[in-house]
């Protein structure tokens, strides 16, 4: 893909703006973010905070531990960090610099100040109004579609921002529809070095950073430990092992930063991580690491794409599946292998819910990563899944189509069911 083709800059701004930092999980994180910019437009501390959460929003603030919070989990701590400590100008990385004095700020604000909680059915799967009153003044934040798409800030009566394309608000992100497995692999080919070195390396490090973390010491259930324990250190464990790993300290309040993918650190840590792992047992020289990586991360995206940011469809699935394809490449295989790597990966694990952000997010993300090898490995000895069989398509692009329904359209219902469970078990 020459550089004249209107696509080059369109991948480049894809990937800049899918992957950037995030501190913590990115619903509870957006959660704060709404909150710090509502508090920062009434202008002082409520004393009274309303939130309207869409179901997904409530799946997947629930059961995750909410960083800088002393280990504290849910909505209504996701929300008081924001609107005690939050800095809004920091976005998904705004309850990084939260101190200890603030931390008790929180404990406090939450046992003094009325904060009520409502499921809101709405249109978007990622939905949420943060109300703060202070006396009979109110300040209204909505972000609405992804993790960071403010469409509507009210100062009292008077509206301050909204958005002309509330009920599509992915009308601010480039045009995903362009992306195509073949396109993908030839821009990986012909990508300018220097576009994405930056941008690549800051997910290297802090990825890398977040899972060597999740080895060393105590988080959740030690999914990536365990695996090295029990399964040894082949390369095939470590790849699973080190996402994993990144997983297990993220979801239980680590506050290292990872650079996200589709709107997800745990996606984020699954396509790059298993990718860094091949890389590192092949002795892989940078620069084909980096193509490599365009190629896992492209790959993530355009699965997302159909899906959605928030589902019943497990986006480890994704990711996993993507990461293999990124290892394909890395180990210098073409678009056909590539393909099927996908096509045969998605056909294994595509049936794995998402039932929230929690521990056990790590091993779907290692079940994930073993399908995406698994299918990779098939491909590579002359076998895959043919066309017609189940969710397989007759090329990859109708079988990420499929997908793309089973996840968005499909699974509607057994989202409901999964938050309806949660909800009913408190």
């Amino acid at each position: 893909m020459r550089r004249s083709d209107p696509r080059y800059n369109q991948y480049i701004s894809i990937l800049n703006e899918e992957l950037v930092p995030a501190m913590g999980c990115t619903e509870p994180i957006c959660l704060a973010y709404a909150a710090a910019k509502s508090r920062d437009i009434l202008g002082e501390l409520p004393d009274r905070v309303e939130i309207l959460a869409s179901g997904n929003i409530i799946k997947n603030v629930k059961s995750v531990i909410v960083p800088n919070t002393n280990r504290m989990k849910g909505i209504k701590a996701s929300v008081a960090v924001g609107i005690v400590a939050g800095n809004a100008e920091k976005v998904l990385e705004v309850i990084s610099e939260v101190t200890d004095k603030q931390k008790e700020e929180v404990l406090s604000f939450l046992k003094n100040t009325p904060i009520t909680v409502k499921h809101i059915d709405c249109q978007e799967q990622l939905d949420v109004t943060i109300i703060v009153y202070k006396g009979e003044h109110k300040a209204l934040v909505r972000i609405s579609g992804f993790h960071t798409n403010i469409v509507l800030m009210k100062k009292d009566d008077t509206v301050l921002y909204e958005c002309a394309t509330i009920s599509k608000p992915d009308k601010k992100l480039t045009d995903r529809s362009i992306l195509s497995i073949e396109g993908i692999t030839d821009f990986a080919d012909s990508v300018d070095i220097e576009d994405i070195k930056s941008l690549l390396d800051n997910q290297i490090k802090c990825n890398k950073a977040i899972s060597e973390e999740g080895l060393r010491n105590e988080w959740g259930a030690n999914i990536g430990s365990i695996l090295l324990k029990m399964y040894g250190d082949d390369i095939k464990i470590r790849a699973k092992a080190w996402a994993a790993a990144g997983s297990d300290a993220r979801m239980n309040g680590c506050e290292l930063p990872v650079i996200i993918n589709s709107g997800s650190g745990n996606q984020g840590l699954t396509a790059s991580l298993p990718v860094l792992a091949y890389a590192e047992e092949y002795n892989i020289d940078k620069e084909r690491l980096y193509r490599a990586l365009v190629v896992s991360n492209l790959t993530a995206i355009h699965q997302k794409t159909r899906i959605g940011r928030l589902s019943a469809y497990c986006g480890a699935v994704s990711a996993g599946c993507a990461s293999a394809c990124g290892i394909a490449y890395l180990l210098g295989e073409d678009f056909n292998i590539i393909s099927q790597t996908l096509s045969n990966s998605v056909a294994i694990v595509s049936g794995i819910i998402c039932d929230g952000a929690k521990s056990s997010c790590a091993a779907k993300i290692a079940a994930a990563v073993d399908a995406g090898l698994t299918g990779y490995y098939m491909s590579k000895n002359n076998k895959c899944f043919e066309p017609g069989d189940g969710i397989v398509g007759y090329d990859i692009e109708d079988t990420i189509k499929n997908v793309g329904m089973l996840g968005s359209i499909g699974m509607r219902e057994t989202d409901k069911e999964i938050i309806e469970i949660m909800t009913k078990n408190g």
